[in-house]
């Protein structure tokens, strides 16, 4: 039984994560209301977990950078010299 509850957890963990990737405007609008709609009931913890993130960047959720500096160039990869 507790087997069941532990896979029944992570299946639903891995579906709101997939869903937050997927569709990042449209869940920032669920995971909002749902937000208000616990603030309403005066469930302040939960409407504080629930609350999403302000959205950094461009929003477009396509992996550019939320910060203005410029990235990091990767070192180039150098050819070892045998003796």
């Amino acid at each position: 039984m507790i087997e069941i509850l532990i896979v029944a957890a992570l299946v639903i963990w891995s579906a709101v994560v997939v869903f937050k990737k997927v569709f990042p405007k449209a869940s920032y609008s669920v995971f909002s209301s749902l937000s208000n709609g616990c603030q309403k009931q005066g469930w302040t913890v939960l409407a504080k977990w629930l609350k999403p993130a302000m959205v950094s960047g461009c929003g477009g959720s396509c992996g550019c950078s939320a910060s203005d500096s410029p990235a990091k160039k990767k070192p180039e990869v150098q050819a070892v010299k045998w003796k």
